[in-house]
């Protein structure tokens, strides 16, 4: 169907005067050219209206854009966060082990923060070389924390600091990553001390290896273990959240 423009339609008003035209055929001709004229002036509204929401479109495009970017750094932000947070938690809980071992001691054989481990073991106390050796690991030196710890059990198989110390001798390998040499070291803690208090923390540890390692039947025994023996403890609900952790991502 051809379309005509207004000017055109305007046009085909002018007849040839030979043209004999009756009064309705000219209303009937001016009714249509009203009808063609409304059909243009909707058309026009439409392509208007178009370009409204086009740009309407881009408009918001742009903003979900942003939104987007923002929620990025939220989430860069939040992880920062948490990596900091986890370990200011471990710093702080090694400090809590400090200060209740000084409490269990009376305070005897307090070495001052920032001491270093003699070099002959064996001429210093056992709680002198536990806390040499616990120095190291708060300042986040692993190696010498190892190397202190290991010395510690070689040298006082009577301390009454055995259990701690086989307990942060497997935390230095799990902060450095060897899962399975922690895994070994917090199994020492279950078997060999099951009286220590180190027991539902050694449970816990004992998950999170076997998780990094991706032994995900003996990690969920582990955990589900300490919850059910221990579940008044803080390590148990920290259990109960990597369980929930592992049914969410179906391991």
């Amino acid at each position: 169907m051809r379309l005509y423009s207004k000017a055109q339609l305007a046009g085909l008003l002018v007849l040839p005067a030979f043209l004999i035209v009756s009064p309705a055929d000219a209303q009937s001709t001016k009714q249509r050219l009203t009808q063609l004229e409304q059909q243009l002036d909707r058309m026009e509204r439409i392509l208007e209206n178009g370009q409204e929401v086009q740009t309407d479109m881009l408009m918001r495009l742009q903003d979900l854009q942003n939104e987007n970017q923002e929620l990025r750094n939220e989430v860069e932000t939040l992880q920062f966060e948490s990596n900091r947070s986890a370990d200011r938690q471990r710093e702080l809980y090694i400090d809590l082990d400090q200060r209740l071992q000084n409490i269990e001691a009376g305070g005897a054989g307090n070495v001052a923060s920032g001491s270093t481990p003699a070099a002959n073991t064996a001429a210093l106390s056992d709680r002198d070389a536990y806390q040499a050796a616990f120095d190291h690991l708060k300042q986040g030196n692993y190696p010498k924390a190892a190397s202190g710890f290991t010395d510690f059990l070689a040298a006082y198989p009577g301390s009454e600091l055995r259990d701690n110390a086989q307990y942060w001798l497997a935390e230095t390998h799990y902060v450095s990553k060897e899962f399975q040499l922690a895994l070994n070291g917090f199994q020492l803690v279950i078997s060999q001390y099951p009286a220590s208090r180190k027991i539902p923390d050694a449970w816990l540890k004992i998950g999170y290896c076997n998780y990094e390692l991706e032994k995900w039947p003996a990690a969920r025994t582990a955990l589900t273990t300490l919850s059910t023996q221990y579940p008044e403890s803080t390590a148990a609900r920290l259990a109960k959240e990597r369980l929930t952790l592992m049914d969410s991502n179906g391991v």
